[in-house]
């Protein structure tokens, strides 16, 4: 037997490669969901480790890894590639399959285990946008997918909404540029696939509420279209209209992407002025939050929690202290008294920056309730006591 690993665990040697996988037990197997392959997969705790392990074929798993790291390198939201075993046999000397391994991504949740925890038909919308988003990334990046579809991405929630990760790669391909007609072909097959599984879902009763694939698609192919424009068209205006420059940074910003690169050209004249943005990233909001505070969260959620921020400067005059003096005294007065209130028991229903983003939601509520504005300590205890408890376990812990 061989294992190729980026971060060799010596506890990897100790897992039953000689048993198949749908055969291993309890003793490895956590239970935690897994969406639908057609392959076998199994979540495994080795130590204080997670891992997702799927036997494949070896070449096939070896190229996977190999686009898995290049993803992971590019900063590209995939899961994380961590080994390949080949050379399996079983106790009569038998071949087994390959195994590709992965870092298993906390706090996430496969399509259909979503709508088991309580997602509805109204989240599909936001399903969709974490979809079409994941897939401009990787467009944008020149990477062709293959197989677009829900059963091939893990949702982690992110202040409400869901941001999602690419968890096979095996029909990807990094290209030197990606065509017009392979993007296309990549929206097609992920209307195709995304149609096929709401279906699926409808017929199983899996989904409260009143699902129209038809309109779930067209929505997917609508936002994605919206989406790639405002992110790579050219716009023209005149050399008196300069402010417009700030203003398309300002919106993709408002997007969560940074502006790497600008293409900027003026006609002969000099009267016309053209731009495209070259190169964006998503991730201004995450970046902007970590660099004041450390903290390493979702995009959507560091919004959320830069927002909060900004109230809590307004409510304690300290617009004119340097950001990372408020942001100081907001991480340490606010944002981390807060999240210590979760009993350690229930520290598996939702991670710290989105449990926060409910508590705020759960504000507003009380608020509104009571007619004048509740504290927030006030609030996360109500909360923790009303709430959080029925929230699904989404987490093993390691510890």
């Amino acid at each position: 037997m061989r294992i190729v690993a980026a971060r060799p665990d010596p506890g990897l040697v100790r897992l039953p490669w000689s048993t198949p996988l749908e055969d291993w037990g309890t003793d490895v197997v956590v239970p935690l969901p897994r969406g639908l392959s057609r392959h076998v997969v199994r979540i495994v705790r080795q130590g204080e480790r997670v891992y997702a392990v799927k036997e494949t074929v070896e070449e096939i798993a070896f190229r996977e890894y190999r686009t898995l790291r290049d993803l992971q390198r590019m900063g590209l939201p995939a899961v994380v590639p961590l080994g390949v075993v080949t050379g399996r046999t079983d106790a009569a000397g038998q071949p087994l399959p390959a195994c590709l391994l992965t870092e298993h991504l906390r706090f996430s949740l496969p399509y259909r285990s979503l709508f088991s925890h309580g997602a509805t038909a109204q989240n599909l919308p936001s399903l969709v946008d974490a979809l079409v988003v994941l897939l401009v990334r990787l467009h944008l990046a020149d990477f062709y997918w293959g197989d677009v579809s829900l059963s091939n991405v893990l949702f982690r929630r992110s202040a409400g909404g869901f941001a999602a990760y690419l968890v096979d790669a095996e029909t990807g391909e990094l290209k030197e540029q990606l065509s017009h007609r392979l993007r296309e072909h990549d929206v097609t097959v992920g209307t195709e696939n995304v149609f096929a599984e709401l279906l699926d879902l409808q017929a199983s009763n899996a989904v409260a509420g009143e699902v129209s694939p038809h309109d779930v698609v067209e929505m997917l192919v609508r936002r994605y279209d919206e989406l790639w424009a405002e992110l790579t068209d050219q716009e023209e205006f005149s050399t008196h209209e300069m402010w417009r420059i700030e203003q398309r940074i300002e919106r993709l910003n408002d997007l969560g992407f940074d502006v790497e690169e600008l293409d900027i050209v003026t006609d002969l004249d000099g009267d016309r002025v053209r731009i495209q943005p070259r190169v964006v990233d998503l991730g201004h909001h995450r970046r902007e939050l970590q660099a004041l505070t450390g903290l390493d969260v979702e995009d959507a959620q560091a919004r959320r929690l830069l927002n909060d921020m900004a109230s809590f400067s307004a409510h304690h005059d300290l617009g004119r202290e340097d950001r990372g003096i408020v942001a100081s005294r907001w991480l340490t007065e606010i944002y981390e008294p807060i999240t210590r209130l979760v009993p350690s028991g229930l520290g598996g229903r939702l991670e710290p920056a989105e449990f926060f983003h409910e508590v705020l939601e759960h504000r507003w509520y009380l608020s509104e309730r009571a007619g004048h504005e509740v504290d927030i300590f006030e609030t996360a205890r109500d909360y923790v006591d009303t709430v959080l408890g029925s929230k699904p376990v989404e987490v093993i812990p390691t510890d």
